[in-house]
């Protein structure tokens, strides 16, 4: 094979699979097949020159015994073909060097086809839901509330690419549209749907924004022992984590779902101490973000309120009025994980966390921005079973259970209240700085579908206390985070491949009964304060109060 037609079969593999393929899939199945090829000459041309080189050693050893008679006439024959036999071995150098060429320059080509096939490149993915909610509301006077069909379109951009054995990049590009909703009117998009936490789970237009981007970095090592860890810095895959994962089937994310379910910016690093300790799935994980950033604009800021233009003199330098930073710290701790039983923990604390400033002149409610209100302290622990007894039948053999319990501590600044009133702690007025605790517990059972091999249906059910509180504003629940309830929440669903599991199909009906106010709002006293519903009347706030929330949501998911 000479070069001339290796290089035309490249430039023609190139040519051919841009021009003449249909699709971009057939596009690169037809690159991968001519790399295939050009990889099978490679090899053709070594074992040609292996071979070669066996011949010259072949003849070498018959000439070494060769008879020693007439060696008069064989040294002057080898004499005479001492210099043609030079010639031969010039040429065959020649010969070889020519080959080394041919190899590298193929070795070349099946590089820039795997760039063309995204070898080098980031790796996109592209994962769409179209679903329709019946959302039905009881307020807490009795009144009712709803949306018959509220559709959606979930687009999400993943992208991914290794770049060595270690050191990855993971992002994930995100719109979440309601049908229709572009009506070009500021009022028809409510003014919290941007917040940072839940700017890709909420859907309001049509924006593509980045949900996730981080590198991950990951060793067998740490500083010489052998305790594999990894680090990772960027846009936090927070949202979608344990155990919520299972009915939106997905992947698991890093934090528990119980208590944690927001987009963050931030950094984690995990060490896992199976070797070391000889005790199954064992491993830390540290984790830090920041969820509000105090900082000047560039040029100027409006104020809301009036339109008066604010002098912000140095960019992004602090501002000592404003809202501070919003900071997140915590640790994962897994003590044993063996993949069939399971028990896991996690604590954070978020300082700085805030509350809409409601004032009120002339008895009017106004809002006046967002204030700072104090810190939380939070703990969770779960236990889980995946495959229920020792291969009793297949159905509990894939059959996952859990149960999960959390508790919330608020650590209110002096002179600010968290999670309750002037007069919902004992009836009287009470005083500001006091720390309340409130507890959550959560189980549920998957199973596999009678209906499918792949399919899952699962049941779950969780409560909230008086002064529960989670930061799961991002869960992928259109009435309210379910996790979130001072109540209770019941949840059934079931979801079945429909073409292997590329597109898929989900039914779920979630149920939610309030005991308490406050449930989905933040931290303070005025948005987040619980009180007994049924002791709301129209003065106190019944007619804008939800008692009672369900949601019906059918979806259409495609994944490739």
């Amino acid at each position: 094979m000479n070069k001339p037609l290796l290089i035309s079969l490249a430039a023609a593999t190139i040519l051919a699979t841009s021009l003449n393929a249909q699709s971009m899939y057939e596009r690169i199945q037809s690159m991968e097949l001519n790399i295939k090829k050009m990889q099978d000459e490679i090899s053709t041309l070594r074992a040609s020159g292996d071979e070669k080189s066996d011949d010259e050693s072949a003849n070498d050893e018959s000439e070494e015994e060769s008879d020693e008679e007439d060696s008069e006439d064989e040294t002057k024959s080898t004499v005479e073909e001492a210099d043609s036999d030079d010639g031969e071995e010039e040429d065959d150098e020649e010969e070889e060097f020519n080959a080394q060429e041919e190899i590298e320059e193929i070795n070349e080509s099946i590089f820039e086809l795997n760039k063309a096939t995204n070898g080098n490149k980031l790796k996109l993915g592209a994962d769409y839901r179209f679903a329709i909610d019946n959302m039905q509301y009881k307020m807490a006077d009795g009144s009712d509330a709803g949306n018959d069909a509220f559709m959606t379109n979930r687009l999400w951009i993943n992208m991914d690419w290794k770049a060595t054995d270690n050191l990855s990049f993971s992002g994930q590009l995100a719109y979440n549209k309601a049908f229709g909703h572009r009506s070009g009117w500021n009022s028809n998009i409510p003014g919290m749907e941007t917040f940072d936490w839940v700017t890709n789970e909420n859907a309001y237009d049509d924006l593509l924004r980045v949900r996730s981007a981080y590198f991950l970095y990951k060793n067998d090592t740490f500083m010489g022992t052998e305790i594999p860890w990894t680090f990772s810095i960027g846009r936090r895959p927070s949202t979608n984590g344990h155990l919520i994962n299972l009915r939106d089937d997905d992947g698991a994310a890093s934090p528990m779902g119980h208590t944690i379910n927001v987009e963050f910016d931030g950094i984690s690093s995990k060490f896992s101490f199976e070797d070391l300790t000889g005790i199954e799935g064992m491993y830390v994980k540290f984790c830090a973000g920041r969820g509000g950033t105090n900082a000047n604009p560039k040029f100027f800021a409006v104020n809301p309120q009036n339109g008066s233009v604010v002098q912000t003199g140095a960019p992004y330098a602090t501002q000592p009025d404003d809202l501070g930073d919003i900071d997140l710290g915590g640790l994962i701790f897994v003590p044993y994980d063996n993949g069939q039983y399971a028990f896991a923990t996690q604590y954070y604390y978020a300082n700085n966390l805030i509350d809409a400033d409601i004032v009120y002149p002339g008895g009017v409610p106004t809002m006046n921005g967002m204030k700072t209100v104090g810190g939380m302290h939070s703990f969770t622990a779960n236990f889980t079973v995946n495959g229920i007894g020792d291969e009793w039948n297949d159905y509990l053999d894939d059959t996952f259970f859990f149960i999960s319990g959390a508790m919330s501590v608020t650590d209110p600044k002096s002179d600010e209240r968290m999670l309750y009133g002037k007069n919902d702690l004992t009836g009287a007025t009470t005083v500001a700085g006091e720390s309340v605790t409130g507890h959550s517990v959560w189980l549920g059972l998957q199973m596999p579908s009678f209906i499918t091999e792949d399919g899952r249906w699962g049941v779950e059910y969780n409560q909230g206390s008086q002064y529960w509180r989670s930061i799961t504003y991002a869960e992928d629940t259109n009435i309210g985070s379910k996790l979130a309830t001072r109540g209770s929440a019941y949840e059934v669903y079931f979801t079945e491949p429909l073409v292997e599991d590329i597109l898929t199909f989900q039914i779920r009906y979630t149920y939610i009964d309030y005991e308490y106010t406050g449930s989905n709002g933040f931290f303070g006293g005025d948005t987040g304060s619980a009180v007994l519903i049924k002791d709301l009347t129209p003065m106190t706030g019944s007619t804008v109060t939800v008692d009672t929330a369900q949601d019906i949501r059918a979806y259409l998911r495609y994944r490739f």
